[in-house]
């Protein structure tokens, strides 16, 4: 889960009215073919940043102005959905509406609902280096996730993986050596009642349980535990076992056992970071741009953060749960649609130097330049190289405040099937351990593991 600068999951649950009106988003013309009066490919993109974000939308705007003036029979309407740009329950309203934009944003996690709602054009035939210059260099993990029966439903855009983000000045405070954070959850309860003995309301370790983003992290904490959330055949719930125990009461215990995480609970992804920004949390598991919300949004400081490996139960983590975003195309677009759309990304999204990697331009914006991810291409890459060459060039923030998390990787684990939906069932265990001391956590798993099983029989 990620999304156009950080990872956000319903923050802001709006069904509909996000900056544009749910009708057809389509740009087919008076011919129905895609042209404008003046002979031109016409194309609607979404995740426009919004008028909030004044320098992300000036760089969007430019970028389209520069786009159209290389690409002279191409025209490009940008339509803003809002800082969220996919939360789960605005996507489904505009599957199911059929108002998408013609290339329209989605996680990871949205593959299969796309498919089963019939929306989306099977790409195979037009994406290559062509339309997609780099498209050699992308990680073939991340083309394999918008990949169903060897077709390609999605072009890469952004992707992460989770780790333990901790507070420096709250470590220095409780006395924590910050160069050595916690690699066991035994360690992160250690280090979480000493930051909450600090007192104000401070809580040591925080975490989420509302808004899909509880069975999120659930997800996260599982794998590092070395489990999964589904059986390998994609059937049947996997996680009503040792191992899903040991996430839950490693929560409770912290949660009641040391009254280490604040008594406030039910949070979403605004609220742990804003809480997080004001000084107020010791811990969360989160990926690297987790930090770019925590300053830019809630007015934090990237001083404070830094960010160490997802933590193990015993030793180091098993895995950790990876996932991103990718930009879909509507099934009605015509050929030159489809190969204008790719073009657009590729410039946007694919390119070093450009769009999202245009950190020459970043950095006197005072936009984050030198975080560890998105790593889009793969290792040895012309691209991976000239990205990470212009990274280094033009890093603004502490970058050695994530060498731990960068010189230990922890092997990645995507998100499961149905993931969105599967999340909602898993919020009610997080909740629980959260919200009720005498929180029976056999129970709340066996729950959670018959929903997971019907919603995946009702969903074949």
């Amino acid at each position: 889960m990620s999304v156009p600068q950080y990872r956000k999951v319903a923050a802001l649950a709006l069904v509909a009215g996000l900056g544009f009106s749910l009708t057809a988003c389509s740009t087919k013309g008076d011919d129905d073919s895609g042209k404008s009066a003046a002979g031109k490919t016409v194309i609607t993109v979404d995740c426009q940043p919004d008028g909030s974000q004044k320098d992300l939308l000036k760089n969007w705007n430019d970028d389209v102005a520069a786009f159209e003036k290389a690409n002279p029979d191409i025209t490009i309407k940008s339509v803003s959905v809002g800082q969220q740009c996919d939360n789960p329950p605005d996507f489904t309203a505009r599957l199911t509406g059929g108002t998408m934009t013609d290339v329209f944003y989605g996680y990871m996690t949205d593959l299969q609902q796309v498919l089963d709602s019939g929306q989306a054009m099977d790409i195979t035939q037009y994406v290559n280096k062509d339309t997609v210059p780099t498209w050699d260099s992308v990680d073939p993990a991340l083309k394999a996730v918008f990949t169903d029966d060897s077709k390609v439903y999605a072009v890469p855009s952004k992707n992460y993986s989770m780790g333990l983000l901790y507070n420096k000045t709250l470590f220095a405070k409780a006395g924590l050596d910050v160069a050595n954070p916690p690699k066991t959850w035994a360690d992160v309860r250690t280090a979480a009642k000493k930051i909450s003995a600090l007192g104000g309301g401070v809580a040591g370790y925080a975490d989420y349980s509302a808004g899909n983003t509880g069975g999120w992290h659930f997800t996260a904490e599982l794998y590092s535990q070395g489990g999964q959330i589904l059986s390998p055949d994609g059937k049947k719930a996997d996680f009503n076992n040792a191992q899903g125990k040991q996430v839950l009461q490693n929560i409770k215990d912290m949660r009641y056992g040391d009254n280490s995480m604040g008594s406030r609970q039910l949070l979403q992804w605004g609220d742990l970071l804003t809480n997080a920004a004001g000084g107020k949390v010791g811990m969360f598991v989160g990926a690297p741009d987790a930090t770019t919300a925590i300053v830019q949004t809630f007015q934090g400081k990237y001083d404070e953060w830094a960010m160490a490996p997802l933590p193990g139960q015993d030793g180091a983590a098993k895995g950790t749960l990876g996932g991103g975003e990718g930009y879909f195309f509507r099934k009605d677009l015509t050929p030159e649609q489809v190969k204008a759309g790719l073009k657009w990304i590729a410039f946007e999204k694919l390119t070093p130097g450009k769009g999202q990697f245009d950190y020459a331009r970043a950095k006197p914006q005072n936009q984050p330049v030198g975080l560890p991810q998105p790593l889009l291409f793969a290792g040895g890459s012309d691209a991976q190289k000239q990205e990470v060459d212009l990274r280094k060039a033009n890093q603004n923030l502490p970058t050695e405040n994530f060498a731990l998390f960068e010189a230990t990787p922890v092997p990645i684990k995507g998100e499961p099937a149905n993931a969105q939906a599967i999340y909602a069932v898993l919020d009610s265990a997080m909740s629980g351990v959260l919200t009720n001391p005498n929180a029976n956590i056999d129970e709340l798993l066996k729950t959670a593991e018959t929903k997971t099983n019907q919603l995946l029989a009702s969903s074949k």
